[in-house]
């Protein structure tokens, strides 16, 4: 029997107020044996000990939190413990993680997990396990004992995991380079186990394509959940397609608007957006009922200064519920970061490890602004939408806000946002390498 101590990370030291449900927690419970014991942490929503006693330290580490794991595990490492980090920065800077990880699992952890144990137990870890990327997705089973944090009592799923799209900016392709789905069938048993009424699908897109969207929707409807889900603009523009989602409970999608610019859509290869439609496309969803979050990138080399004040008030004229306004980051392996790089235009060599990067900073040298017009603009912008007056001019102004699902979400979403700017602008990532040798 080995003791596990499995890490979900933050991107800073302090406890956050927006942590959901990490869906990674439940897997990772599924595919380890029952002999052994495994404890799980949520760096979000509660503070670390200062000593683990662990055989197996296991981190899952974004980009984002990629500095904060290496600083961890300097501190938790022995030499009776073994490290070993997962997680999307895996696929691109898995020799890099080598620097201070054991082993690392490159991919899903269904096919590189339970090996990965199999060969601890032996006394014999490799350096790096590789996902096959067609290993199916399975029936997560309901874990209470694992989830004992707080939540908000809002569930998080998953039917399919990879993108059809191949956005630059992106990093879903780095770790998924086809798109696996579970079946209707599977999601509905799922979702029929749960005690949660409000639940978010986690996937980067839920339409695959329409005849699985629809099964979907009218498998799940007779199950009277209220859920919300991210889908791209084709998807937007269907109405019976709408029609659907919203009689089987969706009340908000996330959907990437990215900008206004068209030059900005095609820069980012964002082809199933036209920006000439995107008031059309609101006010269809509008009309089905349904509430809008609303996602925008910018500093691309088609924006100028003044793409800021016309991308907020946008948002505001619409009513969005809930937005993200966020400057272009060149992340790891992506076509920005390797056109940034060939360009001489990143600031840093590796922003993530930088200890001069703050959240919220330019990472790179935009062509028709300065970095700090770029963090300044998108500032003003998060602290516009978010303001008091600006919250309840969005709520009143648009009557599907006041529905009592839709009310609770919104409230919730936007104060929670409110809070958490004020508290991650300007941080740094996950404290300060110090001596460790970063780069």
């Amino acid at each position: 029997m080995m003791k596990i101590t499995f890490i979900r990370l933050n991107m800073f030291e302090h406890i956050g107020s927006d942590a959901m449900k990490p869906i990674l927690f439940g897997i990772i419970k599924s595919l380890t044996p029952e002999r052994h014991e495994i404890v799980f942490y949520d760096e979000r929503a509660e503070k670390l000990p200062e000593k683990i006693d662990s055989d197996i330290i296991a981190f899952s580490v974004e980009t984002f939190t990629a500095k904060r794991a290496y600083i961890l595990a300097k501190k938790y490492k022995t030499d009776r413990n073994i490290i070993v980090m997962g997680g999307f920065h895996a696929g691109v800077c898995s020799d890099e993680m080598l620097k201070y990880a054991d082993s690392v699992l490159i991919g899903d952890a269904e096919d590189t997990w339970g090996e990965f144990l199999a060969d601890c137990e032996k006394g014999s870890p490799k350096k790096k396990y590789l996902s096959s990327e067609n290993v199916p997705l399975r029936q997560i089973p309901d874990c209470p004992d694992v989830y004992r944090k707080k939540y908000y009592g809002i569930g998080i799923y998953q039917t399919s995991r990879g993108c059809r799209f191949n956005c630059g900016f992106c990093s879903i392709k780095t770790m998924y380079k086809n798109v696996r789905r579970k079946s209707a069938d599977m999601i509905f048993e799922e979702l029929k186990r749960s005690g949660e009424k409000i639940f978010f699908f986690a996937d980067d897109n839920l339409f695959y394509d329409r005849n699985s969207a629809l099964e979907l929707f009218r498998t799940i409807a007779p199950l009277k959940k209220k859920w919300a889900c991210q889908i791209s603009m084709d998807a937007a523009r269907d109405d019976v397609l709408l029609s659907e989602m919203k009689r089987a409970g969706c009340f908000l999608v996330l959907m990437g608007f990215e900008s206004l610019n068209s030059q900005s859509l095609s820069e980012m290869k964002k082809s199933a957006n036209a920006a000439l439609d995107y008031e059309k496309i609101i006010s269809g969803i509008y009309r089905h009922g349904m509430m809008i979050y609303g996602t925008f990138v910018l500093g691309c080399d088609g924006d100028n200064a003044d793409i800021f004040r016309k991308t907020l008030d946008f948002a505001i004229k619409n009513n969005l519920a809930v937005t993200n306004f966020n400057p272009l980051i060149p992340m790891p392996g992506t076509e920005v970061y390797r056109r940034m790089e060939a360009q001489n235009r990143l600031l840093f060599k590796k922003w993530w490890l930088s200890d001069d990067y703050r959240y919220g900073d330019s990472a790179f040298i935009p062509k028709n602004m300065t970095p700090d017009e770029l963090k300044n603009g998108c500032l003003m912008m998060r602290t516009e939408f978010y303001s008091v007056k600006c919250i309840l001019k969005r709520l009143f102004g648009n009557k599907n806000n006041l529905h009592p699902v839709n009310l609770l979400v919104f409230l919730l979403a936007n104060f929670i946002s409110r809070r958490e700017i004020r508290k991650k602008q300007g941080q740094p990532l996950g404290g300060s390498l110090n001596e460790v040798d970063a780069y």
